[in-house]
């Protein structure tokens, strides 16, 4: 896949090169082409570490992208982010997403 330099800090869990491309003015919504924006590419890549290896779930990307203003109702297919995580399984960042949102954060 041809993915842009945060899709693959997302992709490879370096969180530090993703908080530098984003301090360097890379859009936190970015997209791929079809809806698969930062956050939601973080949703899936966390859940499947936590599969694969069976080390505990975490949230850290997802935690940094909402910070930095990641969007968890942005629709794919009719479906918000936070809802694709609670389907996925990873309830660790559904979790913090609804409690984003419940907290009434704005998107910038």
């Amino acid at each position: 896949m041809n993915w842009s330099p945060a899709h693959q800090a997302v992709e490879l869990h370096n969180l530090s090169q993703l908080r530098d491309l984003l301090d360097a003015g890379h859009d936190v919504e970015d997209d791929s082409g079809d809806g698969w924006t930062l956050l939601r590419h973080a949703v899936d890549v966390e859940h499947d570490g936590h599969v694969q290896t069976g080390e505990p779930l975490h949230a850290d990307i997802t935690a940094f992208l909402l910070a930095r203003g990641a969007d968890p109702l942005r629709r794919r297919n009719g479906i918000p982010v936070v809802e694709e995580a609670e389907t996925l399984g990873h309830w660790l960042a559904a979790d913090i997403m609804r409690n984003w949102i419940n907290r009434g954060h704005q998107v910038p």
